[in-house]
């Protein structure tokens, strides 16, 4: 078909990127949509080796274009819902060129994220995707802010009532709650992935006006999906309303060491959410 390519796989796939050698594989695909694989299929044909997900790291993960990502992402399981403290990063779509795609978004966005000004929209870039809490038992997330200045202005209310954690000796601020649950993916409908929802966040305990509204239903209708590499690292896709607008790793240091003796050889772990009709296998390799 016109337009199709092969993708990079193994060693080769680590030249083009400049990763470390993987044995990771992707279906064929092209730049049209159309050419784009079936999830099922890809998942039956490549499926996941212990020792890929052993080498995924978020760098890596950066290096690769959006398609090679959707396809690591739809042969993921949702895994343990998180619990406790993780840091994140952010980074935009790729195309098949290496071409950051972020900017080519913006005429997508939904009206009401269009009037919210860049600089709130950067913040949010910033807090959202950085640094999070989650409460497992109570299917909450609080976004870690360490340094107010940005947001000081924002806030309404005293500071001094805005809740805290203090991690490492360090004081930080809780805010932008999200609700915690297990839903259907906006990729990949044949397993679940776990939700980070920020609609009606105002229900929640702790929540003020400004400035968590501007990742609310009322502001940019942020929701985001995560699905787990191994224990303690997760892949996510963050949408503002239905619209894909980036990808996000989120990571527990103390928790994947915890546990990488053990899951590279066994691949037990926890599932929280519905794993689908097609069960996701991790081969051995």
């Amino acid at each position: 078909m016109k337009g199709m390519i092969i993708v990079c796989a193994g060693v080769m796939l680590a030249a083009c990127k400049g990763l470390p050698p993987s044995e990771i594989k992707f279906g064929r695909y092209g730049e049209l949509h159309a050419s784009k694989p079936d999830f099922a299929r890809v998942e039956h044909e490549f499926p996941l080796a212990l020792a890929d997900f052993a080498k995924l790291t978020p760098e890596t993960l950066s290096a690769y274009d959006q398609e090679q990502i959707d396809q690591i992402y739809a042969r993921l399981a949702a895994g343990a819902i998180p619990d406790g403290l993780f840091d994140g990063s952010a980074f935009s779509p790729k195309d098949t060129s290496g071409n950051r795609l972020a900017a080519g978004f913006a005429d997508g966005l939904p009206d009401i994220a269009a009037r919210i000004k860049t600089t709130k929209f950067e913040l949010l870039r910033k807090y959202l995707w950085s640094k999070k809490v989650f409460y497992r038992d109570s299917r909450l997330a609080r976004n870690r802010v360490e340094n107010m200045a940005s947001l000081e202005h924002l806030v309404s209310g005293d500071l001094k009532t805005v809740p805290t954690i203090t991690v490492n000796g360090q004081k930080q601020w809780l805010m932008f709650p999200a609700r915690l649950y297990c839903g259907q993916s906006l990729l990949d409908s044949r397993r679940e992935s776990i939700i980070i929802d920020y609609s009606y966040n105002e229900e929640i305990p702790g929540y003020r006006e400004r400035p968590d509204s501007l990742a609310g239903r009322r502001g940019m209708q942020v929701r985001d999906e995560i699905r787990m590499i191994r224990p303690g690292f997760y892949l996510g896709r963050a949408y503002l309303g239905k619209i894909f607008l980036l990808n996000f790793t989120l990571y527990n240091k103390e928790l994947a060491e915890r546990h990488a003796p053990e899951y590279p050889k066994t691949g037990k772990t926890r599932q929280d959410c519905w794993p689908g009709e097609q069960a996701r296998s991790a081969v051995h390799r």
